[in-house]
């Protein structure tokens, strides 16, 4: 670069001294005409010093010119490459010639690109954050087929790394979402579908759109619960009104005959007004059960939470069931509980209590006794309600707190049974911030434990 500027700037200064010998020859030329000897020899010696001295401060001249013009354009080159590089911070330091004006336009230039360059990367923070914090998973795709961006629910759901810059397939191996996906960059559409293999025991709905500069975008949104609930919803419209026919049937049938009869025999009347009343008690425990069970699952279910000692509630429960447990010829005992204090609801507690140690009844009679108590854990208290009963087969341990869920259909509903009272249970010990569970071995009975947060040293205990 030097060499470059300082060949131009001596060309010039030749041309100025070519121009300046031209100028003297002209005037020498003028002179020799009218001069004498010695003087035209003083004129040419003079002529001489005064073009060498001309031409030694043109090269001087040249030279300084030359390393300043060149110092300046190496600071302007670097500054280009330090921008080219990603050095958005890079200035030049500026001067009083020519080039500031120059220097001035490329800083501005480079302060402006900063702005801009940090604004974009703000905004693709926020966006990839608001795509991260989204529930659906995400993936773009490039025209190729390679992964593009994914956000991190979609790394969560293929519990792998999903490499950028590599193939989909690499990464996802559903088929209806590469299908979708391949539809979407090959056609062009929008395409829907459904995933069942993603994930274990995952549904997802597919998304998959075209985007306007080449590629894909394909959404997957979680409809796992979405399903549950429906098909619970199902289920559930499904058992009541099967609960509910049954008794009606009966009901109707009976009241039929009685009607048709002119003249009823008063013992038959009586049968059948036991059967329509059994029947009607049967509607009638099935509604309160659906009505109570309504009121657990509801978010606007409130407890009257109080400090009570584990003592007082197995207490409390063994006294208000005694007498049905009497009448059944089965024995209620205690098995002991701590003094501990816990946070409840009294009255909930007592049909949580009244719940398990019916389903005992029904089930665990033929053990004749039923055993009722609780232990201190690290943080909770364990009440236990155990019966010594033909107990549950272990494939049944895991749905029995599920609505309408019976081992023995035929025998809950000759007991009376709806199918709604351990489900019953298991909200509000849910709803006490407690957990429930059962255990058994089938000819050593059931034992259904729950639990109950231990109260706060800080909380007053109830006098």
């Amino acid at each position: 670069m030097t060499a470059k500027v300082f060949t131009r700037l001596l060309g010039l200064s030749v041309l100025l001294l070519a121009f300046y010998t031209g100028a003297m020859e002209f005037v020498l030329h003028r002179l020799v005409e009218h001069a004498p000897a010695a003087a035209l020899r003083l004129t040419g010696r003079e002529a001489l010093w005064t073009v060498l001295i001309a031409l030694a401060f043109a090269l001087a001249l040249s030279a300084w010119v030359a390393v300043r013009v060149s110092g300046r354009l190496r600071q302007v080159v670097d500054f280009a490459r330090r921008v080219a590089e990603g050095d958005l911070s890079a200035r030049l330091a500026g001067g009083e010639d020519e080039l500031t004006a120059v220097e001035a336009a490329l800083n501005q230039t480079a302060e402006r690109l900063g702005q801009s360059f940090a604004e974009i990367e703000s905004r693709r923070q926020e966006l990839a954050a608001m795509l991260d914090s989204m529930q659906e998973a995400v993936v773009a795709i490039t025209s190729e087929g390679l992964v593009r961006w994914s956000n991190a629910v979609m790394q969560r759901i293929t519990g792998a790394p999903i490499h950028l810059g590599r193939p989909l397939v690499h990464s996802v191996r559903d088929p209806d979402v590469l299908a979708c996906v391949q539809v979407a960059l090959t056609q062009g559409e929008v395409r829907f579908g459904r995933a069942n293999s993603l994930a274990p025991g995952r549904i997802f709905e597919i998304n998959a759109v075209p985007l306007p500069s080449g590629g894909a975008l394909a959404v997957l949104h979680d409809v796992t619960r979405i399903e549950a609930a429906e098909r619970s919803r199902r289920d559930f419209i499904a058992n009541v009104s099967h609960e509910l026919r049954t008794p009606l049937t009966s009901i109707q049938g009976y009241v039929e005959t009685l009607i048709e009869d002119p003249d009823p025999n008063p013992e038959t009347t009586r049968e059948f007004l036991g059967i329509i009343l059994k029947n009607a008690t049967r509607m009638n425990r099935l509604t309160e059960d659906l009505i109570a069970l309504a009121g657990v699952e509801s978010p606007d279910y409130k407890l009257a939470l109080q400090p009570t000692r584990a003592s007082a509630l197995v207490h409390d429960a063994i006294e208000s069931l005694g007498g049905i447990v009497v009448e059944s010829k089965v024995k209620l005992e205690s098995a002991g509980a701590p003094d501990d204090m816990v946070m409840a609801d009294p009255d909930a507690m007592n049909q949580v209590f009244g719940n398990l140690i019916e389903n005992a009844l029904k089930y665990g009679k033929a053990g004749k006794r039923i055993r009722v108590g609780a232990r201190r854990l690290e943080d909770a208290v364990e009440f236990t309600v155990q019966d010594f009963g033909p107990g549950i087969a272990s494939e049944h341990l895991s749905r029995i707190f599920e609505r309408f869920y019976r081992i023995d259909k035929a025998r809950s509903r000759e007991s009376g049974g709806t199918g709604l009272g351990l489900a019953i249970v298991k909200h509000i010990v849910q709803a006490h911030g407690g957990s429930i569970r059962a255990e058994s071995e089938l000819g050593a009975g059931a034992q259904f434990h729950f639990t109950l947060p231990l109260l706060p040293s800080a909380t007053p205990p109830a006098s």
